[in-house]
């Protein structure tokens, strides 16, 4: 996956588009459930916010970023409560503050360096433009946990390119995040966007094939909506197998949501 030139504007607009969902809540909304389970809307966006304040210093700072990454537990979940802790502290008037500062902030961290640029993660370092699209994944998801607790139908565009292209790049995550072994096949995806423009990844001859929706890809690899419950099609075992247990990120799989708890919604 080659950074497309616009992800850090594209970034910047997406996370624009969650603003809106949260400007204006009142206290009593933002400790709505959402449907991660024990997660608020509030834990939503503190986990965007520590997401976004990491990838600022992993960008600006990446000496300290290493020294922060070596501390962490060897427990995911635990790593991820620590870093929610003080945000979560915070009223909802200041969490959102926060959450807007953390985001200029790797704005501004972003604009100083070329997309191409590697630099450190958690994973293994990756070019500047595709942690961005790895910031759009996060904004993907959290935001669509917070649309789904207000209720709220999102109107996607074709920024979410840079999703789709992360969701191609990190195919095997999947695998590895079970402890499988990753098989030796090449996907061939052939997708279609918000525009209805065709977005093609992988050999064209492979005989492994995933078509669809790009929104549903994306609702797929960050593990939002069941496979059951999108438009999607696999031709070839190993493209089957893989809609079962795709996603964008290393951490734990989770439980994902149910087969037809969003059967019924607008897409």
């Amino acid at each position: 996956m080659t950074p497309q030139p616009d992800v850090y504007s594209d970034l910047a607009a997406e996370g624009e588009d969650v603003d809106r969902m949260l400007a204006g809540l009142d206290a009593e909304t933002w400790a709505r459930p959402t449907p991660a389970p024990g997660w608020t809307i509030a834990h939503q966006v503190a986990h965007l916010a520590a997401t976004f304040r990491l990838a600022a210093l992993a960008v600006a700072e990446p000496k300290a970023f290493q020294q922060v990454t070596a501390r962490l537990s060897p427990d995911f979940d635990a790593n991820v409560r620590h870093a929610l802790a003080s945000y979560l502290a915070d009223p909802p008037d200041v969490l959102l503050s926060r959450w807007r500062e953390e985001r200029a902030g790797v704005e501004k961290a972003l604009a100083a360096v070329s997309p191409d640029q590697l630099v450190p993660w958690l994973v293994r370092p990756l070019p500047a433009g595709v942690l961005a699209a790895a910031g759009m994944m996060e904004l993907f998801g959290h935001g669509q946990d917070i649309a789904d607790a207000l209720g709220v139908h999102r109107e996607r565009t074709d920024r979410i390119r840079h999703l789709v292209g992360f969701a191609v790049r990190t195919w095997d995550f999947g695998y590895l995040a079970r402890g499988l072994e990753v098989p030796a096949v090449q996907l061939r995806f052939e997708i279609t966007a918000p525009s209805g423009a065709q977005w093609t990844f992988g050999p064209a001859d492979s005989p492994e094939r995933v078509s669809g929706p790009a929104v549903d890809l994306c609702l797929l690899v960050t593990r939002r909506r069941h496979r059951a419950d999108l438009a999607l099609t696999a031709i070839g075992d190993e493209a089957d197998r893989w809609l079962d247990i795709a996603q964008a990120y290393r951490g734990p799989a989770g439980p994902g949501r149910a087969p037809g708890q969003f059967a019924d919604a607008t897409r």
